[in-house]
């Protein structure tokens, strides 16, 4: 299986005052389609730093990232979203809802942008939201949901684009452990189904054994990673 996403000697350096800080130093690594990689690693680890310079969010100070064979540095920035919305969708700790719209009508802003009618747009989501279980909350508004429904809203709308990556970063840090657990085994599901790449933040080391592999991030720099025994989540 070839890789979807190539990471070369990522180097970034931050200046705050008159001190110069290395979030991360020289990160290597290839990622595989339809892998499940877990960036792991305590706050300051440099962890959200490389999820959002892998998501073009951010620039590397030297290095690069190469997404499907697209130099993410030879992007130019007016172009990184129309980039992003092709290939990439987005899971957030905080759900990143709109307050004032229904769940069918969250999970669709995606759609929105990419100029897709509104008939269509609103089948996808349906269909989505059915799967995750949402199908009797299509039109609640995000106050009249609970914190695991609502990822599942926001699960829906990473993935309606049909992106070939999700990002996730610390997408069950809001939930008990019972929904973190449902949450987790729809979006796997959901994902392998699909042969999409996921890429999660985070700092929890139960979640990180839902992973294919793991990456362990401390001070900036890739220690270790370790491959998951065959499980049923394979």
């Amino acid at each position: 299986m070839g890789s979807i996403i190539r990471l070369k000697s990522l180097t970034k350096k931050y200046k705050i005052g008159g001190e110069v800080i290395t979030a991360l130093n020289n990160v290597n690594l290839e990622i595989a389609q339809g892998e499940f990689i877990c960036i792991l690693g305590t706050s300051g680890s440099g962890k959200t730093t490389l999820l959002n310079i892998t998501a073009g969010l951010e620039r590397p100070t030297k290095g690069s990232v190469i997404i499907n064979g697209v130099e993410l540095s030879k992007v130019k920035e007016k172009d990184m979203a129309v980039f992003r919305r092709k290939y990439m969708g987005f899971i957030f700790q905080s759900y990143n809802l709109i307050p004032s719209l229904t769940a069918l009508e969250n999970a669709t802003l995606p759609l929105i942008f990419s100029g897709v009618g509104i008939k269509e747009r609103n089948k996808r989501a349906k269909e989505l939201l059915v799967e995750l279980g949402l199908g009797n909350r299509l039109f609640n508004k995000p106050t009249q949901m609970s914190g695991g429904q609502q990822q599942r809203v926001a699960i829906a709308r990473a993935l309606i684009n049909n992106p070939e990556i999700i990002f996730a970063d610390e997408p069950t840090g809001n939930l008990d452990s019972k929904t973190t657990n449902e949450i987790m085994e729809l979006l796997i599901k959901l994902v392998k189904e699909k042969n999409r790449t996921l890429i999660m933040v985070t700092h929890d080391l139960e979640l990180a054994q839902y992973a294919d592999r793991v990456v362990h991030m401390v001070d900036g720099e890739v220690k270790k990673i370790s491959v998951r025994e065959e499980t049923d989540y394979a």
